[in-house]
């Protein structure tokens, strides 16, 4: 089976609403039960760690969930981190779905991997995910060294929705004079929620976990008041000119067949016409959330790995 047939079939089995009309009368419950449960024991260079631990931080409104991951190499205490926000539309995803990611960061990089599980949506609104993300970025700063990491290199890292909080930790820290982090890994990121409807959506593009519908449902759930659709919390692409001075380092992938592709693209652009080193990669044949598809794609495992790889030699760790 071709890795085209293959995806076809997951996308016909589990029916997430980027796949046809999202059906909003279908429980969020049962879409995040739904949302890339993978069985990866077919993967066989499924990375080894030294260790992968449960945890606890303090968030804006109770305890935040966390896993570290621990790889064979990361070296002695404190070293450098990567802090992970998975995506999901800010409405799906959780430590889970977003576990080999992180493994495969962990391994390629060397670093130790602190993935969070922040508050989602409808249960929560904007600007809930984005509080927890610069709660979990300021507790990083602070208590690193309690897990092994030094707060001074640390990478920020995402996936889509996770890539918008990302985006926006780096951004406010400019705003706030605070920590920033040393380098950002910004994965197919979502990074402006303002334009949806007129978003060019060729062929190619729609129907993958991604459409048009998908992106109402998502903004529809966690920003329900159109008011702030430009907030550029939400928006980092169209954040001011002198709010992208100093901004961290950055590497983004941006996939062939995703209707992000263009404002990865133009984001990089943007940062690098203001001073910052950026690099992109383009995977043209690759759909929204690839790197979730590991179990199905040669490729998603080494682009995985290869993104983990340009992190840790920025930090050092490589």
């Amino acid at each position: 089976m071709t890795f085209d047939e293959a995806f076809r079939n997951f996308r016909d089995k589990l029916q997430l609403p980027g796949m046809q009309p999202p059906d909003l009368r279908v429980p969020i419950e049962r879409l995040r039960q739904q949302f890339f449960r993978m069985d990866y024991s077919g993967e066989p260079d499924a990375p080894e760690l030294a260790e992968i631990r449960l945890l606890t931080i303090p968030g804006p409104d109770g305890p935040l969930k966390a896993r570290l991951y621990v790889p064979l190499g990361a070296g002695i205490p404190p070293g450098p981190g990567i802090l992970f926000f998975h995506g999901g539309g800010f409405v799906l995803g959780d430590l889970e779905s977003h576990d080999m990611i992180c493994r495969r960061l962990a391994e390629g990089s060397r670093c130790r991997v602190l993935a969070i599980d922040y508050r989602l949506a409808p249960e929560t609104c904007f600007p809930c995910a984005h509080e927890d993300a610069l709660t979990a970025w300021m507790w990083m700063s602070l208590h690193g060294p309690t897990i092994g990491i030094d707060p001074k290199r640390v990478a920020i890292a995402g996936d889509s929705a996770g890539g918008n909080l990302a985006a926006y930790v780096c951004q406010e820290m400019n705003r706030k004079k605070g920590p920033k982090p040393a380098f950002q890994l910004l994965l197919y990121p979502l990074l402006q929620f303002a334009d949806i409807r007129s978003k060019k959506m060729p062929p190619q593009e729609s129907g993958f976990f991604i459409s048009v519908g998908l992106f109402e449902f998502f903004r529809g759930h966690y920003m329900p008041d159109p008011a702030t659709h430009m907030d550029p919390r939400i928006s980092p692409l169209f954040a001011p000119a002198e709010e992208l001075k100093g901004l961290p380092p950055a590497h983004i992938i941006v996939c062939g067949w995703d209707p992000l592709h263009d404002e990865g693209l133009a984001y990089a652009a943007k940062l690098r016409a203001m001073g910052i080193s950026v690099s992109e990669k383009e995977y043209p044949s690759m759909v929204h959330g690839f790197l979730n598809l590991t179990h199905l794609s040669a490729t998603a495992r080494s682009a995985a790995r290869d993104a983990g790889i340009i992190t840790g030699k920025y930090l050092g760790a490589i």
